[in-house]
Formats: structure tokens, sequence, C-alpha cells
């Protein structure tokens, strides 16, 4: 028999869930879309008898589905659907769960009872389309040392379904703290009658963030007992600053706080017991994969239903799941922030100029690792001609930035330095580019703005390889200035580039933008510049902010994940 020793995680990682189900109390295995078994963990190996090379990389149903007598049973019975029915399952229901039971071959010839559950998720690199958990069947045989179950404690398979909830709605939402929620909606009433969710800020600030109630099968959102909470004590023993510590769960009820208050977060606790009635309370640290970020308390209001020190595994396992999925949202949050701040702090200040109007936004990617190379620029020329860049950096990440930066101020030194046309500064660009940059490839538009001495605003431009310019006239009339079009930077192809030009009519408004305004994934862009191009002809009488505004409202894709830069100009509709 092979060393019965967990197989990495690496495969259910993405998941955000592979340190929680490493400890969890039951068997749980990691499904590909092929039915293979991809990852295991030690618990399931354990009740198997098995090493992680015997499971890995077998067929999941062909391994582990027996009978009572130990025969094989139809594939339909097993842990997982067909593959016809699993892709109906992620097009319908992804959070649908399956059950079931049967027998077990282990690794000593005999057959283990055992009651599974499998949850559908989204595929992920490694092809992960479902994580099924199992279990004994046999109930274990009472403990005289162990407590009596509570008249509400849950059987082994609805602890296994709620713990299977927690993490659907967990990992299949963005928004943390909404998914907060609905993990509270799961647990009330039927684990408990009051659920409190204490969190510790960046500055180790807590904050009481939930407290909900569940009163005749209705939730009730208690906003008078949340708010600002004390600071954590350093060596309080009471149970939720213990937990709040990271110290090992609890139980309490009101005579826990009867004496004096030790701290201010003893204070709390004692008005909590009092507005809420809870008579019983399992408290339990929120632990992410490296520090602590809150507290769990669960409360019941009735004595003859008091939490026991068995219920207390359950609210760990769902207060850890809590915290893996806080923690990674946190890291997720400080990444796009660090990304948007150092993007801001490259995008320039605009030039003013007499009589247009000229205003620009940058929208960053919702994945933190999407943000970076789209930037746009304006500046005045020694001429009195006032440059206009929008360009985009191949690559979505923080190296893409540190790219932008570079390419913008090359750009900038040689349209200043050189009174030249916009295609031969591109020219000098790209050359450039090649050798003394880290830029594979790149998009822009340089451009320059002059008023003639009639007062007729000339645009003229080069384009390496970006998305046209719309200019939308007064009346609403809007066609692309798709001249002037060239390779984009970084072929390694020097063919020759050219410029265009265009006289703006009054009160015309010219639009530059990146591609993450107007493509798609599953879109032809011809239907992404068609939605620009209609609701730009639209919105052609608003004031230029609320153009500008209403247009990166309307016409960015709701599923884009890349970061947009968006520079506008308004021409005045009478001479300067």
């Amino acid at each position: 028999m092979t060393d019965r020793s967990t197989a990495p995680t690496t495969v259910i990682d993405q998941l955000g869930v592979s340190a929680a189900l490493e400890h969890a109390s039951a068997g749980v295995y990691a499904v590909a879309d092929s039915g293979r078994i991809v990852w295991v963990n030690a618990r399931a190996l354990d009740l198997l008898l098995l090493g992680a090379d015997d499971v890995i990389g077998y067929d999941s149903h062909d391994l582990l589905h027996r009978d009572a007598l130990g025969r094989p049973v139809p594939r339909e019975n097993g842990g997982l659907r067909q593959q016809s029915d699993r892709q109906a399952d992620r097009q319908t229901d992804r959070q649908a769960l399956r059950a079931g039971r049967n027998w077990y071959p282990r690794g000593d010839g005999t057959l283990l009872p055992g009651q599974w559950f499998s949850l559908p998720c989204e595929a992920n690199e490694q092809g992960v389309v479902a994580l099924v958990a199992f279990h004994p069947a046999e109930e274990p045989k009472p403990d005289a040392a162990r407590p009596a179950p509570s008249p509400r404690a849950l059987s082994e398979g609805e602890r296994l379904a709620l713990l299977a909830d927690t993490t659907a709605q967990l990992i299949s939402n963005v928004d943390v703290h909404g998914a907060l929620r609905r993990v509270v909606e799961l647990m009330l009433p039927r684990l408990a009658d009051w659920a409190v969710i204490d969190l510790i800020a960046e500055g180790d600030e807590v904050t009481r963030s939930l407290v909900v109630q569940a009163e005749d099968s209705v939730l009730r959102t208690r906003e008078d007992l949340q708010g600002p909470m004390p600071p954590i004590p350093a060596s309080s023993p009471m149970p939720l600053s213990a937990a709040l510590r990271g110290a090992a769960s609890a139980l309490a009820g009101p005579e826990t706080y009867d004496g004096p208050p030790d701290t201010g977060i003893a204070v709390e606790q004692r008005r909590l017991f009092e507005a809420t009635g809870i008579q019983t309370a399992a408290i339990a640290p929120i632990r992410g994969p490296h520090e602590v970020v809150g507290a769990l308390t669960l409360g019941r209001t009735r004595r003859d239903e008091a939490f026991t020190t068995g219920d207390l595994a359950l609210v760990e396992d769902i207060a850890r799941r809590i915290g893996i999925a806080l923690e990674n949202a946190r890291h997720y949050q400080r990444q796009r922030q660090i990304a948007a701040t150092m993007q801001r702090y490259l995008l320039p200040q605009l030039p003013q100029l007499s009589g247009v109007e000229m205003t620009t936004r940058y929208l960053p990617a919702p994945d933190a690792s999407h943000v970076g190379g789209d930037w746009y620029d304006a500046f005045p020329l020694p001429a009195g001609d006032t440059a206009l860049v929008i360009g985009d950096v191949v690559g979505h990440d923080l190296e893409a930035a540190a790219g932008m930066a570079q390419l913008r101020n090359m750009l900038r030194a040689y349209t200043w330095s050189q009174d030249n046309p916009p295609h031969r500064t591109v020219q000098h660009l790209d050359q450039a580019m090649r050798h003394i940059t880290d830029v594979r490839m790149a998009t822009l538009i340089l451009a320059r703005l002059a008023c003639d001495p009639a007062g007729h605003w000339i645009l003229r431009w080069t384009s390496a390889g970006h998305p046209p310019p719309l200019l939308v006239d007064y009346d609403g009339v809007t066609h692309y200035l798709d001249e002037g079009n060239g390779l984009l930077l970084g072929t390694g192809t020097d063919r020759p580039r050219h410029d265009a030009e265009a006289t703006l009519p009054p009160g015309s408004t010219l639009v530059f933008y990146t591609d993450g305004l107007i493509e798609t994934r599953g879109e032809l862009l011809d239907t992404g510049l068609q939605r620009l191009r209609r609701h730009a002809a639209a919105l052609a009488h608003r004031p230029l902010n609320s153009f500008t505004d209403r247009l990166l409202e309307r016409t960015r894709p709701t599923d884009n994940d890349d970061d947009v830069a968006l520079l506008t100009i308004r021409i005045p509709l009478g001479t300067p």
C-alpha cells in the first residue's frame, strides 16, 4: 500500500477552500469533468485505508461505488451525474446538492457503509466540476464521557449539507459581505436564533458587522446592536475577547458576564445578552489562512436547547470557511487598491485650453490582476498645439502598468523635443521601445489638436493598432476616424506609418477610448463599436462630464474584466 499522505491542494486552491476542506471531519474528494479524482483530503484516505496514489487519477465511480455485496453499482447511482446532466446542472442550478448511500471498498478488503453529498462547482484550470463529501453511515457508539446532544443538534448528514451550502455561498459570490448575510440565512433558525459577526479591521479595530435574529422564521437585522466595538484586550479570558485573539471556541451565557466587566468588550457582550435574550451561545474565532479576522457568535434563547461542546466543531467549521473567504477578499482588495492607486498617480492632469472642454475617466478592472496597461495623456507643445494620447500596453498586471509609465514618458519626451508629425514620433517610439523598455506590444493613438487662423479646430493623428476615435457632431451624427491606421507597437516590422487629418465641427465631441469600453467575450467587435456609437449619439447634447459618465456607464460591458481609459474633448460651438 502506498503512503497515506494527502495529495497537494493546488488543484482546488482556486476555489478558495482547500485549507478548510483539509480539516473537515468528513472525507472529501474533488472530481474533474472526466470523472477522475484530482484531489482528496486526509480524512478520506483515513476512512478508505488508502494512500493518495491509490486514489488520485482514478475514476471516482469505478473506484469507490459498490453495493452491499461489493458489486459495482450503475453509474447514475454514483456521486456524480452523467456528463450531459452535469452540464445541465451548471446551466440551471450550480448549487444543487445530490446525496445518496453506498458501500466504499477499503484498502483492507472490507466495505464501508457511507453517505455522500455531491456539490457542483464552476470548473477551474484543473477541470474540477464537483466536490464530493462522504462519511460513515453507521452512527458511532455512545460515549458516556460525551455530553448528550441538544434537541436542535443536526445529524451528520445535515451538518455536511450545511457546510456544503456555506462553502457554495462563500466561493460563488464576489461580494463577501453579501455572502455572509446568505450564510447567516443558512444557519438561522435551524442552528440558532441569533447570529452575530464581529470583524477585525486593518488597524485592529473591531466592528460588530452583523446581528441577525430569526423570529417566527423571519430574519431581522438588528442595526441598533451593530457598530464599533472596544479594542481587543491583550489578556482577558472572556469568551469573545479570547476568540478575537484566535483562542479556541467556547460556550457562554448571561451568567458568563454577570460579574464586574474586565474590558469594554465584556460590557458590550452583557448588553448583547440583555437585548437579545440569548440564554446559551457558541463563540468561535473567524480565522483566515494567515490571521484572525473576527469572531462568530450563535445564540439560542431557550435553555433546554443549550449548545454543548459537541456543537463547537460545527461552529468552528463554519467560522473557518468565513475566515478564508474574508481574508481572500481583503487580499484581493489590497491588491486592487495598490494597482489602482499606482495607475491614478501615473495618469496626468489635463491642460487648460481656451474654449475647449476636456475630461477623462479611468475605471479599474474588477480583477486586481487585470489592472495596469491603459492610459490617456494630454499636454501642451512648444508650437502651441496640444498633444492627445490614448494607449494600451498588452498585459494586465502591475508589470503592464510599469510598462505604460515607460512608454508614456518616452512619448512625452519625443513629442515635446521634436516638432515632428505624429506618425514620425510614433515610428521613433516603436524603434526605441524594442531596445530600452520591457514592453512587448502596445497600441496607441497620438494626435495633435490645433486651431487655425480662421478659428477651425484641426485634428491630425496616427494610430498604432488602436480602436478608432469617435467623432460626435452636435446634432448626433457620428463617425469613426479610422484613417491613419498602422501596426501596433512591438511587431518588429518597419512598415511606413501615416497621418490623417480632420476638421472638427463646432459643438462636436471627440471620444478616445481603450478596448475595455467596447470588447466582451463572445461578442463581435463591431457590436461593441455600434453600441458606443448609438449611446454617444443619444448623449450628444449632454454637458461633457455628464456625457462621459453616462457613456461609460451605458457602454462598458457588464462582464468586462479589463480596465478602461476614456478621454473626451468638446469643441466650442462658436469661434474662439
